[in-house]
């Protein structure tokens, strides 16, 4: 029993070195068929490695961006339609809030100054809860307190666009700026980047900074539509939620959709399913490359299986066995499938290596992408390879013998 698992590994040795000696014999034509096995795995693993590190960088800016905070979306009721600051009050006192920032939008406000104006300026309404948190976004000049929030004072923190805009060559601090024909006073500038939240994400970052109560008053509104918590520490996003949606539910009288809470949670799941789908869907595309280039293996294996008619005649003729013969023609088949996936699989990391780098986002190995590849390129081989096996197994001696 021995003797015969020596004698088949004996064999199975040797069809692998015939199958390499034959791959170089004919080299043209084996690196025009590992081409297509190349393209198509490089074409696999060069997308989904490059999209799972632009989404994976997208998740991460995100989670970043709202770390510790549950984002709050007021629709209202015929009754009530927003928060008023003594809600926002009540919220604070929740042993699982540390504070909230409510966040009020003048989106399309006329900026002016000395006869120059520009129309459809983003400003933004802020508590001082939110500089406290955000201490980095104050680049110059002081922060908006308690007292501008009480006093619905019109002083405002302005970006580097409105300071190009409006104060080139000046010093902005203590100047005068008018937001829709009223005079506000520049108390400090900020950094458009340090600004960026989930929520700015869709409407913008905005250009033009101002106590939340003085954007209120312009809009002529009593209520607050959108808010961010900040949970207390030690307490998970589900215990936050809770509590703020029980709080909330009791200031509705209980009707049902008036708000929406959104935690980071949700988003990341959101954000694991739609990369799921882009993952399938750019697997699915890439594949058929893969498919034509097993259609490439086996044409050529057909072609070889003719020009070795002889060869396979002498093999049947001295002994050899029909799942001998197939064998050697699907280890032939099967390591120009191998070879050509190892090699996209290199090219196609290179590739999101290198788009990564001019992307701007980070490069993560994709295991599961690379095991696709690599299995996707070998079950090729065999499976294309399987009928023109067969065929080369199936030739009658004499008549391959024949044709010498």
């Amino acid at each position: 029993m021995l003797k015969g698992i020596r004698g088949t590994l004996v064999m199975i040795g040797e069809c692998f070195r015939m199958s390499l000696s034959n791959i170089r014999g004919a080299k043209v034509r084996s690196f025009l068929t590992v081409l297509g096995i190349l393209i198509g795995v490089m074409a696999v693993i060069a997308l989904i490695t490059t999209v799972n590190g632009v989404t994976g960088s997208i998740s991460d800016s995100f989670l970043s961006m709202g770390a510790g905070t549950l984002m709050v979306s007021v629709t209202g009721s015929d009754l009530k339609t927003g928060m008023t600051t003594a809600d926002l009050e009540a919220l604070t006192q929740l042993e699982e809030v540390e504070g909230i920032t409510p966040t009020v939008n003048i989106s399309s406000a006329r900026i002016s100054r000395g006869g120059k104006y520009e129309s459809r300026i983003s400003v933004s309404g802020k508590n001082a809860y939110y500089f406290l948190t955000n201490p980095e976004v104050v680049l110059r000049g002081r922060m908006l307190n308690i007292v501008d929030e009480r006093n619905m004072s019109a002083v405002c923190l302005i970006d580097d666009e409105m300071i190009e805009s409006f104060f080139y060559g000046v010093d902005p601090l203590g100047e005068r700026l008018y937001v829709n024909g009223i005079p506000f006073l520049v108390v400090g500038t900020f950094s458009a980047d340090s600004t960026e939240s989930i929520a700015s994400i869709f409407s913008g970052s905005p250009n033009i900074l101002i106590p939340y109560t003085t954007a209120m008053k312009m809009n002529n509104a009593s209520d607050v539509t959108s808010f961010t918590v900040y949970m207390a520490e030690g307490v998970t996003s589900d215990e936050a939620s809770e509590a703020v949606e029980g709080a909330m539910d009791a200031m509705f009288s209980y009707e049902e959709d008036t708000f929406t809470i959104t935690t980071m949670d949700a988003i990341e799941e959101t954000m694991e399913t739609m990369t799921g789908m882009m993952t399938t869907l750019l697997a699915g595309i890439a594949s058929i490359a893969l498919l034509v280039g097993g259609i490439g293996i086996m044409n050529m294996m057909l072609t070889t299986v003719t020009e070795r008619t002889t060869e396979i005649g002498l093999k049947k003729a001295l002994g050899a066995r029909q799942w001998q013969i197939q064998l050697q023609f699907l280890i032939e088949s099967f390591l120009l499938s191998l070879i050509g996936g190892i090699a996209g699989i290199l090219l196609g990391l290179g590739l999101s290596l290198a788009l990564s780098n001019v992307m701007g986002t980070s490069f993560r190995v994709n295991m599961d992408a690379i095991a696709l590849g690599f299995g996707f390129s070998a079950a090729i081989g065999i499976v294309f390879g399987w009928a023109p096996a067969r065929k080369a197994s199936r030739l009658n001696p004499i008549d391959a013998l024949r044709a010498m």
